[in-house]
């Protein structure tokens, strides 16, 4: 079973459309009247749907290659502005200049070709002035999740398959973009969307099996004995109140996530 098929189970209780990610990514898009858009590695589609909400004027294509996530998604919407597809990101089915805009959501570091995908992004996006958004964390914004304290292997693996800031601007330049603008993004407590560093202040959430299904790093990257050996010793922290003096061992003030927003 792919990565996304088995991890998709739980993304509609555990990874819905966060109201302020969503809105910053309508903002940064620029969503015009009559034209189409690209959310490529959609998921089950909940950012595909929260755009084609906004907005019943345009055309939102959500695209992954998973087809148990397409599937998902086709039977929770059936919007008349969405389009729905199973495809590859380096090697989309559309025309060159077809998309007015694309968004990508936390999925970067799972294109088996960074370069290549971005290639892609920007032979089907539009010129004069097509904008191409990234929402993603970085190498060193991972660096400083306090979840290295308790699950150090997991976290040495996340961070190895994520690409640093300077990758990603230096790849989107390569790929042909330009104006590339990098907006930082902290997590907060009322944060809906339950992906890897949701918990950076409420680490009781990773207690929670379904929570972990939804997030790549616990389903793909971990060890088994080491999973069950650092949430007992979180669950002792949480309950001691040790837990809070380990999360201020690390620097809670930088971001954690950054919004990438480039040009064709």
């Amino acid at each position: 079973m792919k990565l996304y098929d088995k991890i998709g189970k739980t993304y509609d209780q555990t990874r819905t459309a966060d109201p302020y990610i969503l809105d910053t990514l309508h903002r940064l898009l620029q969503m015009e009247n009559n034209r189409k858009y690209l959310d490529i590695a959609c998921g089950t589609g909940n950012y595909t749907i929260g755009l084609a909400k906004k907005n019943d004027n345009v055309t939102i294509y959500g695209v992954d290659q998973s087809e148990w996530m397409i599937s998902s998604a086709k039977r929770k919407s059936h919007l008349p502005n969405l389009v729905w597809m199973v495809d590859d990101a380096a090697h989309l089915h559309f025309e060159s200049n077809f998309f007015d805009g694309i968004v990508c959501t936390q999925a970067i570091h799972h294109f088996d070709n960074f370069t290549s995908a971005l290639k892609e992004m920007y032979r089907v996006l539009k010129g004069e002035g097509g904008r191409f958004v990234i929402f993603s964390s970085t190498k060193e914004q991972m660096d400083h999740y306090w979840l290295k304290y308790y699950f150090p292997k997991m976290m040495e693996k996340s961070i190895r398959q994520m690409p640093s800031s300077d990758d990603i601007i230096k790849s989107l330049t390569e790929a042909g973009f330009v104006h590339i603008q990098s907006l930082p993004y902290s997590v907060t407590e009322d944060l809906e969307d339950l992906f890897l560093y949701s918990g950076k202040t409420r680490p009781e959430i990773y207690l929670h099996p379904e929570v972990r299904a939804g997030i790549s790093s616990f389903a793909n990257l971990s060890d088994s004995k080491e999973i069950e050996s650092g949430l007992q010793l979180l669950k002792e922290h949480i309950d001691s109140g040790y837990v809070w003096e380990v999360i201020s061992d690390f620097d809670l003030s930088s971001s954690d996530y950054t919004f990438f927003v480039a040009q064709k």
